[in-house]
């Protein structure tokens, strides 16, 4: 029962957020994880994405990020999620299946791969959707337009093994994005400052747009 009350609320949670009677301003979180990879990685991307966000548009955000472990029940009370790193991930089978309830039940996770966590990330997501699989989302895709328009996709902004970039999708029964994996690209490096990875500045403004068409995209389906 309490988990179930806890499920109802986060989605009350998200729904307002959505259209905008949310009075506070929401928190994006970083997911901790497990496995020895750095979810950590390029603390500065998240509050200058929020600070961009905020200055773009009209809605109500923290630039100051939340952290949060998947085991937590805290985790329903963030419409947006964020995981990223280098190298390998690992869930627990708890937090696989706190996951999977907080996606089912209108979250959202925006994972990008910093490079090396691809194998161990679509492992862990097998634990938590055995069901589901990632479908490549074609460049007329909405996240791709919902703000900023980026007629060929992601925009590349480092190079990784130099394939190009590409966006993964897991859909509910009804046909909603529940996870946004970019692979090939490293969108949140570009939300670092700029001294961090030394990106040049229309890099880093492609990645700042990119990021807010995910944010939008998430709160408005």
């Amino acid at each position: 029962m309490k988990k179930q009350t806890v499920y109802f609320l986060s989605a009350i949670i998200f729904l307002s957020v959505c259209r905008g009677l949310y009075a506070q301003p929401f928190s994006i979180a970083r997911v901790k994880y497990h496995g020895g990879g750095d979810w950590y990685n390029d603390p500065s991307c998240i509050p200058n994405l929020c600070r961009f966000i905020k200055k773009n548009t009209k809605i109500l955000i923290n630039e100051k990020e939340a952290q949060v472990s998947l085991d937590q029940e805290e985790l329903f009370s963030y419409p947006v999620l964020f995981l990223t790193g280098h190298g390998m991930i690992s869930f627990s089978d708890k937090e696989a299946e706190n996951l999977r309830n907080y996606l089912l039940n209108g979250g959202f996770l925006y994972a990008d791969d910093d490079y090396g966590m691809d194998k161990s990330f679509r492992r862990e997501m097998k634990k938590v959707f055995p069901e589901r699989e990632f479908t490549e989302l074609p460049f007329s895709h909405g996240i791709y337009s919902v703000k900023y328009k980026f007629k060929n996709g992601l925009p590349k902004i480092h190079e990784h093994d130099g394939k190009a970039p590409q966006g993964f999708a897991i859909f509910d029964d009804f046909g909603r994005i529940m996870v946004f994996y970019t692979y090939e690209t490293n969108i949140s490096d570009g939300w670092a400052d700029p001294e961090v990875h030394n990106d040049p500045p229309e890099k880093r403004l492609e990645a700042l747009k990119m990021g807010t068409n995910i944010v939008v995209w998430a709160l408005l389906h």
